[in-house]
């Protein structure tokens, strides 16, 4: 029986099971790390298990950190923009953000009743490199955003400490960016599949200006029939076919997803861009359900806004907004295959009470995938005025 089939060791992205998403192609990395500058580090904290002893485990969850420069995002502030498409949810930070439309502290990603652990982490790392802060300098809110892990992990332990934060930041690098369970997305689910971190890029064609996006989400949401890959009602399948095992009944919450690129937005643009995530994000079967907060933050490279305030005008470049369509599809294709790429990524794992997520089955998917292709290869062969073999 399809319960019992055993699933391959190997994990891989969705581009190697032939899923290929858009009409713009990845940057090297095929993530936000592309986008020159960015870097990505995590602390990932897995240990115990059995029943749940709050306090002392099982604990599955961890912290991602997403540096936007490689000078320091305090003196050298980036422009930014967000969104909202559901709000049950929370990224400290937030407000300022769109009120100022700066970024200028890390972005760190984590569980829901660690956003006070971590903000508090960063702040005491920014002041030791800054120590004017809150003095002769502006004071700081750290950009924290979380999802609820609790179906694997201890969330009421609150076991994300300083040290992890501080892991993650030591950590950051450009290059491959790891997903999966790792970091803040160590015991996140997506459509009652193991998911958590997953990244993609795009890089536009020199006519539509040559610029990078990319995209990183901490994907936890949805339900097993919800999930579509490449447009295909994959879910309803596997809903069938997998139909025992432990799932969440309860919380299908959230997503949230930083957008990064180095084209020269204003921040009502970056805010426009944000929007278009969330179409991604329902590409793959989010509903955008009551209990899920489905968030996004995006940023441009292109302007560091100096925080040295003798001088009276700082200029800018910005983007004509009549040439931001491209960038608008860009984003949707990086959001959609940044969460299969977190499924794709990510292994079995089992948390509190013996609760057990499952991998994505890559060999049913790709299966599915692959028969698809093949009837759209037949159905074009039979239209009028197609080459057809005899």
């Amino acid at each position: 029986m399809p319960e019992t089939r055993p699933l391959p060791q190997h994990r891989c992205r969705a581009r190697e099971l032939g899923i290929s998403l858009g009409r713009f192609q990845p940057g090297r990395w095929n993530a936000i790390t592309d986008v020159a500058g960015v870097r990505v580090g995590h602390s990932t904290i897995i240990r115990g298990a059995g029943p749940l002893e709050v306090g002392e485990g099982p604990v599955r969850t961890g912290v991602t950190a997403i540096l936007p420069n490689t000078t320091n995002v305090f003196e050298d502030r980036v422009v930014g923009g967000g969104f909202v498409l559901n709000g049950a949810g929370e990224v400290s930070g937030m407000t300022q953000l769109l009120e100022w439309g700066l970024v200028e502290t890390p972005i760190f990603l984590t569980n829901t009743l660690s956003v006070g652990a971590v903000s508090d982490a960063a702040v005491k790392w920014m002041v030791e490199r800054y120590p004017g802060i809150g003095g002769e300098q502006d004071v700081i809110i750290p950009l924290v955003g979380e999802c609820d892990d609790s179906w694997l992990n201890d969330i009421a332990g609150r076991h994300v400490k300083a040290e992890h934060v501080y892991e993650a930041l030591r950590t950051a690098s450009d290059g491959p960016v790891a997903e999966g369970s790792v970091g803040g997305g160590t015991g996140m689910i997506t459509c009652d599949f193991k998911a958590g971190i997953g990244t993609s890029s795009r890089e536009l064609p020199e006519a539509l200006g040559g610029y990078t996006v990319g995209v990183l989400v901490m994907s936890n949401f949805g339900v097993m029939r919800q999930l579509r890959v490449g447009g295909l009602p994959v879910g309803e399948v596997l809903d069938a076919r997998y139909r025992g095992g432990g799932r969440r009944t309860t919380s299908y919450g959230s997503i949230i997803a930083v957008i990064a690129t180095d084209a020269p937005l204003a921040t009502h643009q970056l805010n426009r861009v944000a929007k278009r995530a969330a179409l991604g994000i329902g590409r793959v079967g989010s509903s955008a359900m009551h209990g899920s907060g489905e968030i996004v933050l995006a940023f441009s490279t292109a302007n560091q806004v100096p925080r040295e305030t003798r001088k009276m005008v700082y200029r800018m470049k910005i983007l004509l907004d009549p040439r931001l369509d491209p960038l608008y599809e860009a984003v949707i294709e990086a959001t959609e295959e940044a969460i299969l790429n977190a499924l794709c990524m990510a292994r079995d794992l089992e948390g509190v009470n013996g609760n057990r997520s499952r991998a994505l089955p890559l060999a049913d998917v790709k299966e599915l995938v692959s028969a698809w292709q093949a009837e759209s290869a037949r159905q074009s062969a039979r239209r009028p005025g197609s080459t057809r073999k005899t």
